[in-house]
């Protein structure tokens, strides 16, 4: 068990948007692979983390193919997680239900990246950086392509995790 002082200690949120997926008239959406752009994008996603120096304690990512193919190239290209959770209710969630799944990493975490969809992971990006000054703001709130990337920070424990709650460090799309 944590020692109680430990746990307030800083953690890091990443939220990714899966990389770009085969377009959806042949199969049914939750059986979508990478495109050949995706993966490359999902492999740039993965050398990001890596030069900012984030390595995930948890990966919760959702049980689509496009997803689960996004955290795969995102460890191809170095990223590392201690553990990869794949939790079906991410799938279309809105941010409620992403919290939700959030409050449930262990308080051991640091860092937790949550692969997902949009609306719902650039919902709860825009949720969790609501109060954040940053310049990169604005941007997440106008576009969140596939691939796209939020760094948050935050000193409460994940079962707490709230609206406001996080200092948006960064927000890129990397693309490979």
């Amino acid at each position: 068990m944590a020692d109680p002082s430990d746990l307030l200690i800083d953690r890091t949120l990443v939220l990714l948007r899966h990389a770009k997926a085969v377009p959806p008239e042949s199969m049914p959406d939750l059986e979508r692979p990478l495109a050949e752009r995706g993966r490359a994008d999902a492999a740039a996603a993965g050398r990001y983390l890596v030069a900012q120096g984030i390595e995930a304690d948890l990966v919760l990512c959702s049980t689509s193919k496009r997803t689960r193919e996004t955290w795969k190239y995102v460890a191809e290209g170095g990223a590392t997680a201690t553990d990869v959770w794949y939790d079906k209710r991410i799938y279309n969630a809105d941010t409620v239900e992403l919290l939700d799944v959030l409050r449930e990493a262990p308080a051991e975490a640091r860092t937790v990246v949550m692969i997902g969809h949009a609306p719902g992971i650039p919902w709860m990006a825009d949720e969790l950086a609501r109060a954040s000054t940053s310049p990169e703001r604005f941007e997440l709130t106008q576009k969140y392509p596939t691939s796209g990337l939020t760094v948050l920070r935050l000193t409460t424990q994940w079962a707490d995790v709230a609206a406001d709650d996080a200092d948006l460090a960064s927000y890129v799309v990397p693309r490979g």
